[in-house]
């Protein structure tokens, strides 16, 4: 039985359309980060008491919600880096549950899937 994979030149295709959706996660988490450390700082600190009070709860929320898109940024970067691994061990695109290729179009939609839609529809 023959093995069951993508050709080189199709791994190449992904590899090169990983590249790129890491390239804009990682300046997205960088602007995430500087968002979070206050280098692009517009906090309230010039401002009066007043108005500094009704901002700071704001602040927190959007400071928290800020960290857990930061957080998930980072999973998705992670993600995108594993399927680059598999690429480099010839196993992209391949269901971890069923062993059948995934189809094209959707690991060009979601590069770093590990699952078929019908292995996703089980769970």
């Amino acid at each position: 039985m023959a093995e069951l994979r993508y050709s080189d030149s199709d791994l190449q295709e992904f590899e090169d359309l990983i590249n790129g959706k890491l390239t804009k996660a990682k300046e997205d988490l960088d602007q995430l980060q500087r968002s979070l450390s206050h280098r692009d700082d517009n906090s309230t600190e010039d401002t009066s008491p007043t108005f500094k009070m009704m901002e700071d709860g704001s602040e927190t929320m959007s400071r928290e919600e800020t960290a857990q898109l930061a957080a998930r940024q980072q999973k998705f970067i992670q993600n995108l880096e594993n399927a680059l691994l598999r690429i480099k061990n010839k196993t992209y695109g391949v269901c971890r549950v069923t062993g059948k290729l995934i189809p094209k179009e959707r690991l060009r939609l979601v590069p770093h899937a590990t699952l078929s839609i019908e292995a996703k529809q089980r769970q």
